[in-house]
């Protein structure tokens, strides 16, 4: 193991209060954190690093990410070989690591082997928690067949496919079965219609009240909780009610719904930029007017969602969704996210609530003995200056995982 690391003479950003600390020591050792006090006593051969005023908080958390989707002509990430795919996956995840992105979940399409590529030290890049392959309806979000396209399924099992079609309770079943089986954390389902997506417009209900229940009982069963690609209400309140735990996008949730998935210990991942990001790349992208329409709806829904949520008390977790070469505005989610919630809002959002659905409250995302090392010198207060979190990580000095530094500026 590497030898032990002491953080002095710097603030220590306390995502719970919305505060930095002052006077703190924060002690790194074998991967952990080993200590946070003052006036540690540094055991021989530790390095110290002088903060110098900067700012230590946890790494940031992205709780909707698709690192297999390398390009946004989707068909083109099935059918790369599966070694392509993981090579540019890992690609993916260096730059998100560089962004100050420690952990990350993904919604699909990543597999056991990236996990382990990252915990073997294979890949530079965050930790990753996966769900396998979000389950689709046939003609479901997911299910990228053209109308005239007849083939069976749609080579679901390739690294680079996000979607696996499941159709009646007995195929849910089974698919699930099948993601937990291969190391999923979680089961993705596509509940609702999608941007991306050829046959299904956004209003749509996908997946009967069964199939869903089924879904929810399965993950239960393993431990697990159901993640729901959701936009509208009526798809919004149609998970909460089947126990659903975590509602992906949200754009189109209504106050009493908020309240609902609130009362019930949902937790919520808006992900405003990435339909800012298709209505800024689209045409050069070749979206149609269809696709256009889709966009518009749900992001004129997005701030109004925040302050919906927010005002419910229905927890929120950062989240980007982005794919391909849109990949670029990642850190605009803060800035859009902005528009609405306070700097402390945002930091908890990327922080605790994430750390919570990635199943790791007590391991992620706060500065705290026993806690995994995953820390970002920052150059300046977040807090009060949200900015620093922006630019791709040219505002932070030190960026480190599980106790191991992947840039190091001091």
């Amino acid at each position: 193991m590497s030898a032990p690391i002491l953080f002095i003479n710097g603030n220590v950003l306390d995502p719970e209060a919305g505060a930095l600390r002052q006077g703190l020591g924060v002690l790194v050792r074998d991967g952990r954190i080993a200590e946070v006090a003052s006036g540690i006593a540094a055991p021989d051969g530790t390095r110290i690093v002088d903060l110098g005023g900067r700012t230590l908080m946890p790494g940031l958390i992205d709780c909707h990410v698709h690192v297999t989707a390398e390009s946004l002509h989707l068909w083109s990430n099935i059918i790369a070989p599966s070694s392509l795919a993981g090579l540019r996956a890992a690609r993916v995840m260096s730059e998100m690591l560089q962004r100050g992105f420690t952990t990350v979940r993904d919604l699909g399409g990543a597999d056991h082997g990236l996990v382990r590529g990252v915990e073997e030290g294979l890949i530079a890049g965050p930790r990753i928690v996966i769900c396998g392959k979000g389950l689709t309806t046939t003609g479901g979000h997911a299910d990228l067949r053209k109308r005239t396209d007849d083939r069976p399924g749609m080579m679901s099992d390739r690294l680079g496919s996000m979607g696996y079609i499941a159709d009646g309770v007995d195929e849910v079943r089974f698919a699930c079965r099948k993601m937990i089986k291969e190391g999923a954390s979680f089961i993705k389902v596509m509940a609702n219609g999608g941007v991306s997506s050829p046959n299904d417009p956004i209003h749509s209900i996908q997946f009967s009240r069964d199939e869903i229940a089924a879904m929810v009982e399965e993950a239960e069963n393993a431990g697990l909780y159901v993640a729901a690609h959701v936009y509208t209400d009526k798809a919004i309140r149609r998970c909460v009610e089947l126990g659903v735990h975590s509602l992906e996008h949200c754009n189109l949730i209504e106050p009493e719904t908020a309240k609902l998935a609130a009362e019930k210990g949902c937790i919520a991942v808006p992900t405003l930029v990435a339909y800012d990001a298709l209505w800024l790349e689209g045409k050069a992208l070749g979206l149609g007017p269809v696709e256009f329409e889709k966009i518009d709806i749900v992001r004129a829904g997005g701030l109004r969602s925040l302050e919906i949520m927010r005002d419910a008390g229905l927890p929120m977790a950062f989240g980007s969704d982005l794919l391909g070469g849109l990949r670029k505005y990642h850190c605009m989610e803060f800035e859009l996210l902005a528009k609405v919630l306070t700097p402390a809002e945002i930091i908890r959002s990327a922080t605790l609530m994430g750390a919570r659905l990635c199943g790791m409250p007590d391991a992620l995302g706060r500065i705290a003995s026993g806690a995994h090392a995953d820390l970002l010198v920052v150059d300046g207060d977040p807090l009060s200056d949200l900015s620093l979190l922006q630019a791709d990580g040219q505002h932070l000095s030190l960026i480190m995982r599980g106790g191991e530094i992947f840039k190091d500026r001091q």
